[in-house]
């Protein structure tokens, strides 16, 4: 058995978001199977874009003024859930999708995927 503490996994600081890697490719336990980690969406990391990637699931650990959008294109997201601690999402492969909030607000969460290739669209355009 391995494990790592959240406070010694650093944070990544990516477009829109920042990641601690828990598990998987490049992780603090590294992984070829799946990918796990934490997200937190907020004012320090700018706005998300709206994305697509691997299949996902992810927990909401916690949130505070904030949403999901989802849709058929980045321009075309018209379904959207308030987040709150507890609520769990699985986002089919190639969904587009984006976490926003208001000012001040913030979403963190936990994710998943069951692979630990092209999982993160800043990972899709380094393979293209």
């Amino acid at each position: 058995m391995r494990t790592i503490t959240r406070t010694a996994t650093p944070v990544d600081p990516l477009p829109g978001r920042g990641i601690r890697r828990f598990v998987g490719r490049d992780s603090a336990l590294e992984s070829e199977v799946m990918t796990v980690g934490t997200a937190l969406y907020a004012d320090e990391f700018g706005p998300m874009e709206p994305h697509n990637h691997a299949e996902e699931t992810v927990y909401i650990l916690d949130a505070e003024r904030a949403w999901v959008r989802w849709g058929s294109a980045p321009d075309d997201l018209p379904n959207r859930i308030d987040l709150e601690s507890g609520v769990v999402i699985n986002t089919p492969a190639l969904e587009w999708h984006v976490f926003e909030w208001e000012p001040g607000g913030h979403v963190e969460l936990l994710f998943i995927y069951g692979q630990v290739d092209d999982i993160r669209p800043e990972d899709m355009e380094k393979d293209a």
